[in-house]
């Protein structure tokens, strides 16, 4: 199968109005994987995290629901990587590189400031203590495993009626 795909970019290449550009960009990075089944293919395409991803299956949506690491995903035969860049996408400034495997394309969300916060209840805070403080103890934070310690002390049943 592998020989099959070789086969049609080479023929591809002799009509290609970009066969000089896209000629070299086969030669020195063109590559074709050929993998054992479904699983295999998503974990060699995470592994990738491309920039663009072309997905034409037979089981399209397995891999929309497995594929984490892609700049865009382009599903099915009725869509292209041209229309996300041209007009029917979120964007065209996309992660390269393999950076899809930490990072998402530029979206709106990337210009907006979050914060984050949390609030545990005494009984919460004392459950979670002992395990906060052996991982902080670990980690060589000592001063953290203090301040676990402390709130596993503070909120004992006697201390919180």
């Amino acid at each position: 199968m592998g020989n099959l795909v070789i086969r049609e970019v080479k023929r591809q290449l002799l009509t290609l109005p970009t066969a000089t550009l896209a000629g070299a960009a086969w030669n020195n990075n063109g590559e074709v994987i050929v993998v054992d089944d479904d699983d295999e293919a998503i974990a060699v395409s995470d592994e990738y995290a491309p920039e663009h991803l072309e997905l034409m299956t037979d089981r399209n949506d397995y891999y929309v629901d497995r594929l984490t690491n892609y700049g865009s995903l382009f599903v099915g035969e009725e869509s292209t990587v041209a229309y996300g860049d041209k007009g029917v996408g979120t964007n065209h400034t996309l992660p390269t590189g393999k950076a899809a495997r930490y990072t998402g394309g530029l979206w709106a969300g990337k210009f907006i400031k979050t914060v984050t916060y949390q609030r545990l209840t005494p009984q919460a805070s004392r459950r979670i203590a002992p395990a906060m403080a052996r991982l902080c103890h670990a980690e060589g934070m000592l001063a953290h495993e203090i301040t676990a310690s402390v709130r596993f002390n503070r909120y004992a049943p006697s201390n919180t009626e």
